[in-house]
């Protein structure tokens, strides 16, 4: 699903319940994620429950590597905000990973006053981390 077919989806729900319920929806699409990807290095520090992102980089000729991501949480919320971020980042390149702005996306979503501070701070460890392995891309090419 597309970040602008969430965002309108998001305009249609009125009602902060229905809203949490597409939320725990969309992390219900996301695919399993391997269990060897479950490991300290795919951990995302600074999230209240348990998130794993994983980062597959491919080249892209002159317009840099593309970012891939899988993903997976012990929480139903936190899983729906890892398919908000994957539908906004993944496929991207590294460059337009780093120009986006998630944390205004997040807060044209309303999240920002709808969920608790620790999974607003979750939400920007993760998006931190996303940007932290387009950096690191980016700085491989040299």
């Amino acid at each position: 699903m597309s970040i602008d077919e969430i965002i309108g989806n998001f305009e249609l729900l009125e009602e902060w319940d229905d809203r949490y319920r597409y939320l725990i929806e969309l992390g219900r699409t996301l695919p399993p994620l391997p269990d060897d990807a479950r490991n300290d290095a795919n951990k995302v520090q600074g999230c209240a429950s348990q998130v794993w992102l994983a980062t597959t980089i491919k080249p892209d000729g002159a317009s840099g590597p593309r970012l891939n991501f899988e993903g997976d949480s012990d929480a139903h919320i936190v899983r729906g905000l890892i398919a908000i971020l994957f539908a906004l980042f993944s496929d991207k390149g590294a460059r337009e990973i780093l120009s986006t702005d998630a944390v205004a996306l997040f807060e044209k979503l309303g999240l920002r006053d709808h969920l608790t501070p620790q999974r607003s701070n979750g939400f920007r460890s993760m998006v931190n981390r996303i940007q932290r392995d387009a950096s690191a891309a980016l700085a491989a090419l040299g």
